[in-house]
């Protein structure tokens, strides 16, 4: 059977799957009752892509981003998006310098590992713009100059899908680079009650600790990149992608970038799992939250996200999967 990507003697997958359920715990122990959630999460960051997560207020979005940076001893930056906010307010801004008689660029929040880019859907396009060439490119423009991010980079932006009035709401070349949308929802009854007693979120947040760190993470990253995927396996991502092009209930299918990011998300969850060969039931977990936001239904935008992860669903469960 064919190979797309080679096996490398220095993969030792054991060892990675460890350090991601130890990371995975420590994001655990403050967004209780969402492994799933923070499985998909993690390999989105794995496999250098952002998150989109749509959902209501206070179900734990901020939350997220924050643990996730702290257990890797990252730096974080929120940024609250409004309809005034501007694009220097994102990148950064020069500032006359009196004793130096200069100019000195003064970075913006975007310059920081993770971002928690909030409401992303109240802010201008041209605001929505300045951060998305970012996470397109890992560099952003300023003053005419090009000035590279820091690596890891990771945008995590939330939008209230409930609410629609003086939102801008992003077209679908942007949505498209977000390699997965996530919805969190809220915790089992057991899990909240937890929380309670344990004094809430910012308590146990004030007490989290690194579990690994920026080298950590950037082997990890590596190794997803490495995982092996048989050609039967690539061809069956191509053939879900394929469906939603051709099948009648789809205006527009899944890109060319989306089934870029179903066969990285798809080798990041076979290294969670321990594996230096993908399966497909490792794209079955991460398709509907890779493909659903990229695809336009026929049926209009009534139902939003929802009805969108279902005829995703119903595509992976039409599409014969390789023996």
């Amino acid at each position: 059977m064919e190979r797309h990507t080679s096996s490398t003697a220095s993969v030792v997958p054991e060892i990675g799957a460890e350090r991601i359920a130890r990371l995975e715990a420590n994001v655990a122990s403050v967004l209780r009752g969402k492994d799933d959630v923070i499985r998909l999460a993690v390999v989105s960051l794995l496999a250098r892509g952002h998150v989109l997560i749509e959902d209501v207020p206070g179900v734990g979005k901020t939350t997220l981003a924050h643990a996730l940076a702290i257990s890797l001893g990252l730096s974080f930056q929120r940024i609250q998006f409004t309809s005034d906010l501007l694009p220097s307010d994102i990148l950064g801004v020069s500032i006359f310098k009196q004793d130096k008689q200069e100019f000195e660029f003064v970075p913006g929040p975007i310059f920081a590992n993770i971002v928690l880019a909030d409401e992303i859907n109240r802010a201008t396009p041209k605001s929505q713009s300045a951060l998305l060439e970012g996470m397109s490119e890992g560099m952003v423009s300023i003053e005419r100059r090009r000035l590279r991010l820091p690596r890891p980079f990771l945008v995590l932006a939330t939008q209230n899908p409930l609410e629609h009035q003086g939102t801008f709401p992003l077209p679908e070349s942007q949505l498209d680079r977000f390699m997965m949308s996530l919805q969190i929802g809220y915790p089992p009854v057991e899990a909240e009650r937890e929380l309670l007693l344990s004094g809430g979120v910012d308590q146990i947040l004030s007490r989290l600790k690194p579990v690994l760190d920026e080298t950590d993470l950037a082997t990890l990253q590596s190794r997803a990149a490495e995982i092996r995927v048989e050609g039967k396996l690539a061809d069956y991502i191509l053939a879900i992608a394929r469906h939603t092009r051709e099948d009648g209930e789809f205006v527009m299918g899944v890109s060319t970038r989306g089934v870029q990011s179903l066969y990285r998300a798809a080798q990041a969850t076979a290294l969670c799992e321990g594996r230096d060969f993908a399966v497909p039931d490792d794209v079955q977990r991460v398709a509907v939250s890779v493909l659903a936001h990229r695809v336009l239904l026929r049926q209009g935008l009534s139902g939003g996200i929802e009805v969108a992860r279902r005829a995703i669903d119903r595509v992976v469960s039409q599409v014969p999967v390789p023996v």
